[in-house]
């Protein structure tokens, strides 16, 4: 198994994730081969919190020019964890 940190690379901090944290829901950007039950463990070990689910999405890159050539922004894997009521991640808090 991948080491904790491997699993998580950076939380998503946009307005759309803001809003979901009113319903106890966090989002992060994840490894793209880390599965569901990793990453429920590694935000249960790195934050001691209780996650209910986990859902994940993979983000396709937008296509972009420069200098008239075409190219792709990279493809990341995004999850959204739902922790148990009450419960909050404090790197969170203030952002």
């Amino acid at each position: 198994m991948a080491a904790l940190n491997d699993v998580l690379i950076e939380p998503v901090l946009s307005e759309k994730a803001t809003t979901l944290r009113e319903q106890n829901k966090y989002v992060f950007k994840v490894a793209p081969n880390a599965t569901k039950t990793q990453i429920k463990e590694a935000v249960s070990k790195l934050f001691n919190v209780k996650v209910v689910n986990c859902t994940t999405i993979n983000v396709l890159g937008k296509m972009k020019r420069l200098r008239g050539k075409a190219g792709r922004t990279a493809s990341w894997k995004k999850a959204i964890v739902r922790l148990e009521p009450g419960q909050t991640i404090k790197v969170f808090e203030g952002v």
